[in-house]
């Protein structure tokens, strides 16, 4: 009992509320926490259904709630909220309260509150924006939009106070609060917005993905975008900038992607548009219905614009240039005035898709044959090309295939064209376009395989020539080497030529082509002698043609119109001849009848001139002659070989007499030789022996020369060494004599020095008695003498005498003799005593 009643026990925490329905009365009362109460019998835990819009019954835990909470940067979207605009107070039971049913409002964080039964609220982030962000806001309410316009939460870009009211201004799109309506969109843009709460009465929309913020477009340079509106206008929109579209516009997409590169055009690129609104334009005005071909002459970049279509064969968009080498070209149809013409290499060539559009000439199997001999290759191209030609006509002829009936609008899915209101883009609608049949023009691309693409190149080799014929009447040869174009409705006038040796009819070779120069006719001549012999002559006649070129192809067998005339000329000169006399000049006769005598002085021959076609025999070759008379034929074999065998024995008498006649001349120079071969020996030794002589005499002087040369050299060294001795002993004298001159001069200074020191010690002793006088006297004598017996000791050398010797010469006469007299005394007697 007791587990029951605490099961019907009512507790709520803080942030916490429940419904309960009084069964009784049909009341649903609010509890919020921090609240407790024990339920009776008759309540029933509750909650509301935000799907069915009623009260279900729950146990008691599931019918706890917590409370609506919206932090700072958050709102609540509030619906059905109170009369009274007051929650369910807190801490207590609260009785249901009056609500605006059917309505809703914006509540801004932060904030929090309990719900009232029938209430539903929705939660949502604050929208934070970049400078290429948008938001798309729609008037669901306009009263109460008017009413809180200002009471929107906007953050600008930029914060500054100045301009603080523009930036909210122009967030909310330039918008008058009195002109907004329900269901109205409005674009929050993000340079100028960071963060938005919309007031009641507006509403976030979201996107086809769910989210609220939705993407701009950041162009860069040469890249544009495509806006499409709800009433079929596009807008479009060149780089760099940020796009934000309209309410009513969605981006056009192609591919996932919003934006598009400009279309780049040079000189051999250009892209067909037709203008479908009149515009002006530099001056000049566009109508409806107007085509352009716009290159990169014109307008190196193009941007779509909303007056123009695009023009397309296919998925054809830009027209490229087709390269036409040289010596190739293009046929041209003009699809106005159907005339064809011919563009010739080397060039790029782009045709005005308004006017013009390539075409390829089909060629007839017989054609192909005639003038491109032995490709099969060609023949096959054509026959393909007429099939498809057919199935074309065929397909233009027959009535169209019955379009399938498009299923009910319910049925379908999404597709790329149809617009939700969600949707922020419009996939697969790319600008405005025209496709048209593609069963003309080619030149999409740019492709230098141009074998059977271009026109019909005709290539004559070096001595080749071909006749040209149009429809118009006109003709005219071409000679090689040549590349020509046919022009659309020239063709190539045909030959026939008899074939076989002798040349008949019976076989003609068809072709397109002459052989103009070195041509070459081999033919077979039966004709008859004067003397009824029949005789074979097989020529091959060397031909060109010559004079006017116009006139080449006047005769159609030309082989044939040479052959008989060239036969009838020879059978009647050979009835002048014999059989005999033709046979052995056989060669020399037919080339005299053909080409004509030999002129003298050019030394040449004039040769056969067909004036009808130019025809010129230049030369004849004769390959073989045959008698058809077999006897005959034999009998002159016999006269020849007679005539041959007497020729042989003559040429054999005159080799013996020739070379007997040289061998005698032989004998007589070998003879001749060896004589002036002794004559020139004798004359080699001779001046051998004067050359040895002269050797020898040469070589007794050279050795003569040599040897006087060598005393002369002897006797000047000697004398060089005298010379030497001599400068060095007179040197050496000099040096003794300045030697001798120093030391006398040294020993005059220094005698005159003790003079003056002796004069001066004597007068210093005038004053002292005569015993220190003597003392001293006696003393600076043997000081004197001391000094000089050094300084005169370099003089005794060189004289070879002693010091005293010296001294004493050279104080004779003066006091110092005494002196010095007593001191050799001494000395003397010193020895003695020694010894």
């Amino acid at each position: 009992m007791s587990n029951n009643n605490r099961e019907r026990d009512l507790v709520l925490a803080p942030n916490e509320f429940a419904f309960i329905s009084d069964q009784t009365k049909g009341n649903v009362i609010t509890y919020v926490g921090p609240y407790k109460t024990s339920m009776a019998n008759t309540d029933q835990p509750v909650f509301f259904n935000k799907h069915s819009k009623t009260f279900d019954v729950c146990p008691l835990e599931d019918s706890i709630r917590t409370f609506a909470t919206a932090p700072e940067g958050w709102y609540i979207v509030l619906k059905n909220p109170a009369e009274n605009e007051e929650q369910p107070q807190v801490g207590t039971s609260n009785t249901l309260a009056k609500l605006n049913i059917g309505r809703k409002i914006n509540l801004p964080g932060p904030r929090f509150f309990a719900l009232w039964p029938g209430q539903m609220a929705q939660i949502i982030a604050g929208h934070h924006l970049r400078s290429n962000e948008y938001l798309v806001v729609r008037v669901y309410e306009e009263e109460l939009a008017r009413k809180n316009w200002d009471n929107a939460v906007l953050r600008p870009q930029n914060t500054t106070p100045e301009n603080l009211e523009e930036n909210v201004k122009s967030g909310e799109g330039e918008v008058d609060p009195s002109g907004l309506t329900m269901g109205r969109l409005l674009i929050i843009e993000g340079i100028n917005a960071s963060f938005y709460i919309p007031p009641t009465g507006l509403e976030v929309v979201k996107d086809y993905d769910g989210s609220y913020v939705r993407k701009a477009v950041t162009l860069e340079r040469l890249e544009y975008c495509i806006l499409l509106d709800e009433d079929g206008n596009k807008r479009y929109i060149t780089g760099p900038a940020v796009v934000f579209p309209r309410p009513t516009e969605r981006f056009v997409e192609k591919n996932g992607s919003r934006k598009f590169k400009a279309i780049e055009l040079d000189e051999n690129t250009g892209i067909y548009v037709k203008v479908i609104a009149p515009y002006e334009e530099n001056g000049t005005v566009y109508k409806v219905g107007d085509e352009l071909f716009i290159t990169g002459k014109e307008q190196m970049i193009y941007f779509p614009r909303p007056e123009h279509a695009l023009v397309k064969y296919g998925e054809q968009e830009t027209y490229h240039a087709v390269a036409i080498p040289h010596g190739e070209g293009r046929y041209s149809l003009n699809r106005n005035t159907g005339k064809i013409t011919l563009a010739k290499g080397p060039s790029m060539f782009l045709p005005d898709p308004r006017e013009a559009v390539i075409i390829r000439r089909i060629l007839s199997p017989k054609q192909v044959r005639l003038w491109f001999p032995g490709n099969e290759e060609a023949v096959q191209y054509n026959l393909k090309l007429q099939e498809i030609s057919a199935r074309q006509q065929k397909k233009k002829a027959s009535p169209g295939a019955k379009k399938k009936k498009r299923p009910p609008m319910q049925q379908q899915a999404v597709t790329d064209w149809e617009l939700q209101e969600e949707e922020s883009a419009v996939k697969g609608v790319f600008g405005n376009s025209f496709s048209r049949e593609e069963n003309l023009t080619q030149s999409r691309s740019v492709v230098l395989d141009n074998k059977y693409e271009g026109a019909v190149t005709i290539d004559l080799w070096t001595g080749y020539a071909v006749l040209v014929t149009s429809k118009t009447g006109k003709r005219k040869v071409l000679a090689g080497p040549l590349t020509y174009l046919l022009e659309y409705d020239e063709v190539l006038q045909g030959i026939e030529l008899s074939t076989g040796t002798p040349k008949t009819d019976d076989k003609l070779l068809r072709t397109v082509y002459l052989r103009a120069l070195n041509n070459k006719v081999s033919d077979l001549v039966t004709a008859e002698t004067k003397d009824f012999c029949d005789v074979d002559i097989k020529l091959s006649y060397r031909v060109n043609f010559t004079s006017d070129p116009e006139n080449w192809f006047n005769v159609e067998n030309y082989v044939k119109f040479l052959t008989d005339h060239l036969r009838s000329v020879i059978r009647n000169a050979l009835r002048q001849y014999s059989v005999h006399e033709f046979y052995a000049n056989g060669i020399s006769t037919i080339r005299d009848i053909v080409l004509g005598k030999r002129n003298e002085e050019e030394g040449s021959r004039s040769g056969w001139l067909f004036e009808e076609n130019g025809m010129h025999i230049y030369e004849v070759e004769v390959l073989d002659i045959q008698i058809k008379d077999k006897d005959i034929e034999k009998l002159l074999f016999q006269d020849k070989h007679n005539q041959i065998r007497q020729t042989l024995k003559l040429a054999n008498k005159k080799q013996e007499l020739d070379f007997v006649r040289e061998a005698e001349n032989i004998s007589r120079e070998i003879a001749e030789t060896e004589s002036e071969t002794r004559r020139q020996k004798l004359a080699l030794e001779k001046t051998e022996t004067e050359t040895e002589l002269e050797l020898n005499l040469a070589k007794a002087e050279a050795e003569f020369r040599l040897q006087q040369e060598e005393l002369m050299a002897m006797l000047k060294e000697q004398e060089q060494q005298l010379e030497i001795n001599r400068q060095k002993l007179a040197k050496d004298r000099e040096t003794q004599d300045l030697q001798v001159e120093m030391s006398q001069k040294l020993m005059d200074q220094r005698l005159q020095q003790m003079k003056a020191e002796v004069k001066a010690v004597v007068d210093k002793a005038s004053a002292v008695s005569p015993d220190l006088i003597a003392a001293l006297q006696a003393y600076g004598d043997k000081a004197l003498a001391e000094k000089m017996a050094e300084t005169m000791a370099p003089l005794s050398i060189i004289g070879g005498k002693s010091v005293v010797e010296v001294f004493a010469n050279l104080v004779k006469g003066t006091r110092l003799e005494k002196v010095i007299k007593i001191a050799s005394e001494q000395i003397e007697n010193d020895a003695s005593s020694d010894e």
